[in-house]
Parts: structure tokens; C-alpha cells; sequence
């Protein structure tokens, strides 16, 4: 049965199946078309049988679509078939271009909805025992990404390397090298650094350690994106950075003791 014309942006969440709004389930089972994207769990597709599926994911330099052609898309599949929900990683209007996509489609004459999602910048630090805020420790915090559209890193970097909020920075791997430098810069070389690979998922892949050590530490244990960088105090909640603290000082004792090798 044929329905109107519609756009809903969805937002998948992190990337575990669970932590998916149940507002985004019941869109899914009334969708027609979904439009997904590199970082979505393919799982969630089985919410929507009765849909075509069609892949439309942008990765660093491979980008299947591009913008303007996602676009096009949208409105195509939205006048032929009815409803399309164009499902996007974590939330669509943090760092998603769900915007764009929504005012487009009300250029078009396309009714449209947002189902927000849960973000990978607040969830994928919790999933792995760090607060963004704790009382005493962090205020607030920034959520800045890594590769502006200039593919610059934002400026935003180097103002939020001068306050105490946690600083969280989507892709940001690539850059990786100036992040350190800018922290650097002000001071904050023993500041801790959690990098989450895969976060939420079975592949999550992690690393801990300072400004000073975080490039080294990403090297030995071969992270890559998608990750998400957090740095600040609060990534010392992790038991992971208190077990790589642990290590470190007993690394040093035996390394300075008369009876070492």
C-alpha cells in the first residue's frame, strides 16, 4: 500500500542494537525505503522486512553517494514509494547533516520527522565507566569534530585545550598528531586521553594513557576510526587507565631499582 511522501532521519545510536529508541523501532516497521550508513548495525535493518535497503554509507574518501546525491534519493523514493527513513548513526543532528537532509526534503514538499538517538559521544564514554561530568572534576564538557569540511581540524580544538571541560572529538584520528601538539601547547601533556574504537559493539577496541603517551599508545595497539577521543580528568574513572597508571609505575620501579635489568 502506497502512503504520502516522507522523510524520517532516524538516529541508530551507537552502534549496539539495544540502544536504539523504541520511537526509531516503530519508525523502521512503517518505512518503505531505508537509506543506511557505514555506521549503523546491519542488525537493525531486520526491524524493517518490508522496506528495500540500500546502502548509502561515506567513509573517508569512499563515499558511495554524495550529498547532493542522497538528496536526490530521499525525494525520489519518497514520491515513488512513500515513506523513507534515512537512518544514520548515533544522532542524526550531531555531526549527521540530518539537517540538511530534513530541509531539503521540505524544499521538495516532503513531509518530514526527526527520531533523535542516542549519541556515540556521550554513550561510548559510558559504556566504558567515563562520566563526561562529575561533580568536582568536570563542569561541561565539548563535543567538537576532528575534520572541519575544509578538512581542517576545528578550531574549537585549541579553545577547549584552554579550558578544564572534557574535551570529546569525533573523527579525529587522522588528526591526531595536532590534537596532541595543541594540548601540548597549553600544558596538559599529563592530561588523560581514552581512545574508544567500535564503541558499544563487539569490536570495540580501546586505549588509555597521557597527551604525552596517547600517540604511542595508539600505535601498540593498532586504533583506528571510527573512534572517539576523549580527553580530560574524568577518563580517569576508567579502570582501564587505572590499570595502565598501575602498570606504568611498576614499570618505573623496576626499570630504577638497583636490582633491575
Amino acid at each position: 500500500m502506497y502512503n504520502s511522501p516522507k522523510l524520517s532521519v532516524v538516529g541508530a545510536g551507537p552502534g549496539d542494537p539495544e540502544l536504539i529508541t523504541l520511537k526509531a523501532l516503530n519508525t523502521l516497521k512503517d518505512a518503505k525505503v531505508v537509506l543506511f550508513d557505514a555506521l549503523i548495525n546491519r542488525e537493525l535493518l531486520e526491524y524493517a522486512p518490508q522496506a528495500e535497503h540500500i546502502f548509502v554509507g561515506k567513509r573517508k574518501d569512499k563515499h558511495r553517494y554524495s550529498q547532493d546525491e542522497i538528496n536526490e534519493l530521499i525525494v525520489k523514493y519518497a514520491l515513488e514509494r512513500g515513506h523513507v527513513v534515512r537512518l544514520k548513526g548515533g544522532d542524526p543532528f550531531i555531526f549527521g547533516r540530518g539537517s540538511e537532509e530534513i530541509n531539503y526534503a521540505k524544499s521538495k514538499g516532503l513531509e518530514t520527522a526527526v527520531v533523535s538517538g542516542i549519541t556515540s559521544s556521550i554513550a561510548v564514554p559510558a559504556n566504558i565507566g567515563i562520566p563526561l561530568t562529575q561533580r568536582g572534576t568536570s563542569e561541561s564538557f565539548w563535543v567538537i569534530t576532528g575534520t572541519t569540511t575544509q578538512k581542517k581540524l576545528s578550531e574549537d580544538v585549541r579553545l577547549a585545550a584552554q579550558s578544564t571541560a572534557t574535551v570529546v572529538i569525533l573523527m579525529g584520528m587522522a588528526k591526531l598528531p595536532e590534537i596532541v601538539d595543541i594540548f601540548s601547547y597549553y600544558g596538559k601533556e599529563n592530561t588523560p586521553v581514552g581512545i574508544i574504537q567500535n564503541g558499544t559493539t563487539n569490536n570495540e577496541k580501546s586505549g588509555f594513557g597521557m597527551i604525552k603517551s596517547i600517540e604511542k599508545v595508539v600505535a601498540e595497539k593498532q586504533l583506528t576510526a571510527p573512534a572517539i577521543i576523549v580527553i580530560g580528568e574524568v577518563v580517569r574513572e576508567s579502570g582501564q587507565l587505572k590499570a595502565v597508571l598501575e602498570n606504568s609505575i611498576q614499570e618505573s620501579v623496576i626499570i630504577n631499582s638497583p636490582f633491575g635489568g
